[in-house]
C-alpha cells in the first residue's frame, strides 16, 4: 500500500515550516517518502538519546548495569559525601533510572548545548557530579541533556567501550547502518544527548526496529522487554500538545497511541503501533508542535 505525502508537504509549505524529508513506514514497507532536495545524513540532535538508550538496555541485558545503578558505583572518585548533607540531594546517589526518565532533580539542568561549548573541566562527569541537587531526585521531569551524557558515560564505564563503538556491531550493522558519525566529549565520551548523524532513511530504520520491538530479519537485537519498557510512560511531564503526553526512559509519549524520539529542529522517529507504522521526519525549524500537528491531520489518517 502506498500513500501520498501531498497533503502534508502542501499543509508544511503553506505554513512555511521546513521540513526536509519526510518516510512513513507501515506494515514493514514503504508506504510514501519525499524529499525537498535529497535524503542525506544530518545531526538527529536528542533523537540521539533514544540510540542512547538502546546501548543501556544491551547493557542491562548483559548484567553490567540495572536501573538501581548509581553513580557513586562506578565514579565513586567524584561522588562528593558532605557532612551534614542531605543524602538524597547528592549527584552520587542517582539512580541510572532517574537519569533516564530525566528526573534528576536539577533546576537548571547541566551540559546544555552552550555549555558544553563553553565548559572549561574537560571531564564532564566530573563537572556534572559537583554540582548539588535542587530537589530529592525521582520526583518532577526536567529535561536534561547532561543527564543523558552521564548515562553514556555510564555504559561507557561499565561495558569498557564508547556508546557508538559499543552499538556498532549490535545495532547499526544489522541496521544496515554504517560509518556512523557520533560526537564525543573532549575525552572521548560518545556525546549521547545529541550529535548522531544519519539519513532520514536510516533513522526509519530504527522506527522499524523499534515497531518490531527490537527484532530485525530474525535476530532480536534488543531484549523485547526493554523496548516496552522504555516506550511506555514512566513520569508525568508539561508542556505543548504532544510535550505533555508523559515522558518514558528517553521517549516522548505522543497524542494518539504513539511514541517518538524527537530532536532539536523538527527530527522525528514516532512509532505508532496501532497502525503497525513509522513516520521519520527530519527538519530545520523552531516550530516542532506545528509539524507534528500536521502529522496528525494529514499523514495519520491515510494510514
Amino acid at each position: 500500500m502506498s500513500i501520498s505525502l501531498n497533503g502534508f508537504v502542501n499543509r508544511v509549505t503553506q505554513q512555511q515550516l521546513n521540513v526536509l524529508s519526510a518516510r512513513v513506514l507501515q506494515d514493514g514497507n514503504c508506504a510514501a517518502q519525499w524529499d525537498l532536495t535529497i535524503d542525506e545524513r544530518r545531526l538527529q540532535h536528542s533523537v540521539s538519546k533514544s540510540f542512547t538508550c538502546m546501548a543501556v538496555g544491551l547493557a542491562i541485558a548483559e548484567g553490567k548495569l540495572s536501573l538501581k545503578t548509581k553513580l557513586k558505583d562506578f565514579f565513586p572518585q567524584y561522588a562528593q559525601e558532605n557532612p551534614g548533607d542531605d543524602p538524597s540531594f547528592r549527584p552520587g546517589e542517582l539512580t541510572l533510572y532517574d537519569l533516564l526518565r530525566m528526573s534528576s532533580g536539577h533546576d537548571s539542568p547541566p551540559l546544555w548545548a552552550d555549555e558544553r561549548a563553553s565548559l572549561q573541566e574537560k571531564d564532564w562527569v566530573k563537572y556534572y557530579m559537583s554540582l548539588s541537587l535542587d530537589r530529592a531526585p525521582g520526583e518532577t521531569f526536567t529535561y536534561s541533556s547532561g543527564d543523558t551524557f552521564v548515562i553514556s558515560a555510564l555504559v561507557q564505564a561499565a561495558v569498557g567501550q564508547t556508546v557508538k563503538d559499543y552499538l556498532t556491531p549490535r545495532l547499526f550493522k544489522p541496521l544496515g547502518i554504517h560509518d556512523v558519525s557520533w560526537e564525543t566529549s573532549p575525552l572521548g565520551v560518545t556525546l549521547g544527548c545529541a550529535g548522531l548523524s544519519i539519513s532520514n532513511e536510516e533513522l526509519s530504520r530504527f522506527g522499524q526496529l523499534l515497531l518490531q520491538k527490537g527484532e530485525w530479519n530474525g535476530k532480536q537485537l534488543v531484549p523485547v522487554e526493554w523496548i516496552d519498557f522504555v516506550t511506555r510512560k514512566q513520569i508525568d511531564n508539561q508542556g505543548g500538545p504532544d510535550w505533555s503526553q508523559g515522558y518514558g526512559c528517553q521517549f516522548w509519549m505522543c497524542r494518539h497511541d504513539a511514541y517518538r524520539a524527537d530532536g532539536a529542529h523538527g527530527q522525528f522517529c514516532i512509532v505508532i503501533p496501532g497502525k503497525n507504522a513509522v513516520i521519520a521526519i527530519n527538519s530545520e525549524e523552531d516550530d516542532m508542535q506545528g509539524i507534528l500537528d500536521a502529522v496528525w491531520e494529514e499523514i495519520l489518517p491515510l494510514l
